[in-house]
């Protein structure tokens, strides 16, 4: 009687222990992502936190002018190196005197261009989006969905600005309108295209307009990462 109880015991134990293994190893249903992350995920957004220098020359060719400025940040430390013909700047974003905030307003312009679809997730608290999921892409007329990004009117360099990314089932934007002060007319449209990865990455090299008389692209992109 005694060793049947044992063995009842025993049997009743593993039993127990096997539930609790199966119910702790049991995965949890993922949380669905918002529609800034997929954009956000689809560009590398989880390999941001592994970075720690971004090196980029921000290039702009309109008819025959040509203008360059190139840019080193450590997002960790928040720390700016701009280079340009005519001189070069050090500064740090939280610490910046009348001259480093005139300068980091390109460094936002260009840094927006570059990996705008990351910093939409990071501007989520200061902005407003709408997801459209059937509209017409304004360069080639395909069919993609429409993300309208408006910033809110108070803070930044250009607040109250407009933002369409026109993007397919990959969520990779492939080209946008820039409409200044949410006015309904387009103030600029370009592609994006050429894509290229760089340390977990995804970044669109070339934005043009139409014709192909504006073009901003970039060279010289380089990600250190620890």
């Amino acid at each position: 009687m005694t060793k049947y109880f044992s063995a009842c015991m025993l049997f009743t134990i593993l039993f127990i222990g096997c539930k609790e293994t199966k119910k702790a190893e049991a995965p949890q249903p993922q949380k669905e992502l918002s529609i800034l992350e997929k954009i956000a995920h689809a560009n590398g957004y989880e390999n941001w936190n592994k970075v720690e220098e971004l090196k980029f020359t921000f290039n702009v060719d309109r008819d025959t002018s040509h203008f360059e400025r190139t840019w080193i940040w450590k997002p960790k430390t928040n720390q700016v190196t701009a280079i340009s013909a005519k001189d070069t700047l050090v500064y740090k974003r939280k610490d910046m005197d009348s001259t480093a905030y005139k300068t980091n307003g390109g460094f936002i312009n260009d840094k927006y261009w570059l990996i705008a679809p990351i910093n939409i997730l990071w501007d989520k608290n200061g902005s407003t989006n709408e997801l459209t999921p059937n509209a017409e892409a304004p360069i080639s007329k395909k069919p993609m969905q429409k993300l309208t990004v408006v910033y809110k009117q108070d803070g930044g360099y250009t607040p109250g600005d407009a933002y369409d990314f026109y993007f397919g089932d990959d969520y990779l934007v492939k080209e946008w309108v820039f409409r200044k002060g949410n006015q309904e007319e387009p103030s600029m449209t370009t592609t994006w295209e050429d894509y290229t990865e760089a340390g977990g990455l995804k970044i669109a090299k070339m934005h043009q307009n139409e014709d192909g008389s504006f073009k901003l692209y970039f060279t010289n992109i380089e990600v250190k990462t620890n």
